[in-house]
């Protein structure tokens, strides 16, 4: 009879849903040594616990992934944002020994010779013969002036001539008659004396006279002009029966011709102060002309001025070209290729390394991952580099484009080098 009652109430346990511990059970059973009759709503009552424990699982496995990926973007952020922080340059080293370099001048192109003609006698224009562009040689007739009065005052000189000699002729017969007389006491010394200086005036009077007629026959002469040397007409102010007024070169208005001798050319070259030791009497320098692209001519130092120009501070510097081909024309312009010899005394550094600085010329040189800003000495400037004289060597790491806020001390990075 207790053995029933136990039963039936193991038996209400389970209707109630409570589910006693295994070892209770196994007990139980032990003790009653009977079989467990179990319900089958009990078996399904644990499934959604093991669900929901699974679940629970699942989701802390989500949440401590998601915490981990977190902490590693917050971790890389850092590294980046350090990383970046640290500036990346680029950096060259310096070359031993300037190269040898060769600089370009601008220059003025002249002719050798180069003259205006004037006219020395007045008159009228009868004839020219020879215009723009006409090449002439020395002596050749270029115009002809037409002087009416000119011709009147030579007629009128030489009819002065003529007069003087006679007087003279005249003294000189009475002076050498009274000098005769005297020898034989039958006229006075004073009268002889009048005598005698009477045909030296004349005979002054007939050397102005003749004088005078060459001046006139010379200013005859100029009534042909001719060309002075070898060359071309560039200028011709005048034509026929043109009013030709005798003058120079302070009466410019009065220029008849203009000649340039082109077959050899003057080129004047303002060379910089820096580079004036480098010019040398004699030496060849290339010289080439917008004008003519393909066209490559050969120039000789021949002068310079052998001082400093303290206005522009240059040097100024004649270079003569044969022009044999008159592929060049005076006043055009040209440029001079001044070379520079090289230097085994010095470095050669791109020109974009510097840095100009209140305390002067600096250069970024990285050492040990940090910029140290050296001070530099520059020589010669060839443009796109430079020539360093002190503060630098060979093994140095400079900085290429520094930015103007790089301190001293920086930490950087070097992305590469050797970078030009």
């Amino acid at each position: 009879m207790q053995q029933q009652n136990g039963h039936e109430d193991s038996l209400n346990q389970v209707r109630e849903g409570d589910v006693p511990e295994q070892d209770d059970l196994c007990g139980h059973a032990a003790e009653t040594a009977h079989p467990v009759v179990v319900n089958p709503k009990r078996r399904l009552g644990r499934g959604p616990a093991i669900g929901g424990i699974l679940a629970a699982l699942l989701l802390g496995v989500f949440i401590a992934k998601g915490i981990r990926t977190r902490v590693h973007a917050e971790e890389t952020l850092t590294t980046t944002t350090r990383e970046d922080a640290v500036l990346s340059v680029a950096v060259t080293s310096p070359v031993q020994g300037a190269e040898a370099q060769e600089i370009t001048l601008p220059a003025n192109t002249q002719a050798f010779i180069d003259t205006p003609i004037y006219a020395r006698t007045s008159g009228y224009l009868g004839k020219w013969y020879a215009d723009i562009g006409t090449r002439v040689r020395a002596g050749q007739l270029l115009a002809e002036i037409e002087t009416p009065e000119l011709d009147q005052q030579v007629q009128q000189a030489q009819s002065d001539l003529a007069a003087a000699q006679a007087n003279q002729q005249l003294a000189q017969i009475t002076a050498d008659r009274w000098t005769k007389l005297l020898a034989k006491n039958a006229v006075s010394k004073q009268e002889t004396d009048q005598a005698t200086q009477d045909l030296i005036a004349r005979q002054s009077v007939l050397s102005a006279a003749q004088a005078n007629v060459r001046r006139l026959q010379q200013l005859q002469g100029f009534e042909k002009v001719y060309a002075p040397f070898d060359g071309v007409i560039t200028t011709r102010n005048v034509d026929i029966g043109a009013l030709i007024q005798a003058g120079d070169s302070n009466s410019p208005k009065l220029e008849l011709f203009h000649m340039a001798s082109t077959d050899k050319l003057r080129l004047f070259v303002p060379v910089p102060e820096v580079y004036a030791n480098e010019v040398h009497n004699g030496d060849q320098v290339a010289v080439t002309s917008d004008a003519i692209p393909d066209a490559k001519f050969t120039g000789t130092i021949v002068r310079n001025s052998d001082a400093i120009d303290i206005s522009s501070r240059t040097l100024n510097v004649e270079v003569d070209i044969i022009n044999a081909e008159h592929k060049l024309f005076p006043g055009q312009y040209a440029f001079i290729h001044l070379p520079i010899p090289p230097s085994t005394s010095s470095m050669t550094l791109p020109s974009n390394a510097l840095l100009f600085r209140k305390e002067g010329l600096r250069v970024g040189v990285v050492r040990d991952g940090l910029v140290q800003l050296a001070p530099v000495q520059i020589g010669h400037d060839y443009g796109a580099k430079v020539e360093i004289i002190s503060g630098l060597v060979p093994q140095d790491q400079v900085i290429l484009n520094p930015p103007d806020s790089l301190a001293q001390g920086e930490r950087v990075n070097v992305e590469k080098g050797d970078a030009e």
